[in-house]
């Protein structure tokens, strides 16, 4: 199993009961033999630990002790990336609010959702901005992220964090066990690449642009003279599972490709590609159209063989 999760969870029972890990283990591969292998390594050990009288919920835990399905989450992290505040129309044809940030410790950072009144008034008011330290309480995990509602709290926290990390963690996991928000990585084969596609963006911001006779127009920088981008859809197959990936002009200029906008040399190349095993990272994002997962590339990279030897004999 390549989730965090599971690992995760027997490092957290083994700190809380003083247990060691390979005991727990043991307890959980029982617990799974007893059940008939119905239920997974991770709701085996769930079930361990409530065995155990461990509860994750209530206790305040470092970011990277969070854990997806998590209620009555406690945390405290350092703001240090915040969006704009979105207005929006409820199916009851309310207007109502969402706000995204995201928080980090010194263990790993987590994006965060607001949507209580009261909570995005502190950010609309500037009492919560990027470098605050804040404390959540009560919030749950939908995913990767932290969901705050009007059960939840959130204040200024006077803690002390020191340096955390900042840069985007990406979790090694199986096509089979991808769930949408979150930001992983896969060793993959290539089976399938479509023709790229094009469209043109803003040279400043990146941003699409709006076509308005022969000019291009952008919504942040008025008419600009635009930079051509291309995108592409591959299928890519792990063994457990197959799924869609796209990636943009960046990751398939990080894949090889070289003559993207020469269909028949872009032909030629990708068949260097048709069969090969990549190490992919990006974000699990749902296609609206199809209303099934799908992968965005941010980087691509070739397997090592070391390297795929080195986690093969750690199974």
């Amino acid at each position: 199993m390549t989730d965090g999760n599971y690992e995760r969870i027997v490092e957290r029972i083994s700190k809380i009961s003083g247990l060691g890990k390979e005991e727990i283990e043991r307890k959980i591969e029982a617990k799974r033999a007893k059940l008939s292998g119905l239920i997974s390594k991770e709701g085996a050990a769930q079930v361990i630990a409530s065995e155990l009288g461990i509860s994750f919920e209530n206790e305040k835990l470092k970011i990277n002790e969070l854990l997806p399905g998590m209620r009555k989450v406690n945390t405290v992290g350092k703001v240090i990336n915040l969006f704009p505040v979105r207005t929006f129309t409820t199916k009851k044809g309310e207007e109502s609010k969402v706000v995204n940030l995201w928080v980090a410790d010194e263990t790993s950072n987590v994006k965060v959702v607001l949507w209580d009144t009261n909570h995005i008034g502190l950010i609309e008011t500037g009492k919560i901005a990027v470098g605050t330290t804040i404390e959540i309480s009560n919030g749950s995990m939908r995913d990767s992220e932290i969901h705050l509602g009007s059960f939840s709290n959130l204040k200024i926290s006077e803690e002390n964090l020191g340096e955390v990390k900042t840069e985007k963690l990406f979790r090694k996991k199986h096509i089979n066990e991808f769930k949408i928000g979150e930001s992983t990585s896969v060793r993959a084969f290539i089976l399938q690449f479509f023709e790229p596609r094009f469209f043109s963006v803003c040279p400043e911001c990146n941003k699409k642009v709006v076509q308005e006779g022969e000019s291009f127009s952008c919504g942040a920088h008025g008419k600009v003279l635009p930079e051509k981008r291309s995108v592409s859809s591959i299928v890519i197959d792990d063994g457990t599972e197959s799924i869609r990936a796209v990636l943009f002009h960046e990751a398939l200029l990080k894949l090889g490709f070289s003559q993207l906008e020469d269909l028949e040399k872009f032909a030629q190349e990708k068949e260097n590609f048709l069969g090969k095993e990549m190490l992919f990272t990006g974000n699990v994002k749902n296609n609206a159209f199809f209303n099934t997962p799908e992968f965005i590339v941010e980087d691509v990279k070739e397997a090592v063989p070391e390297e795929v030897i080195a986690e093969l004999e750690k199974h």
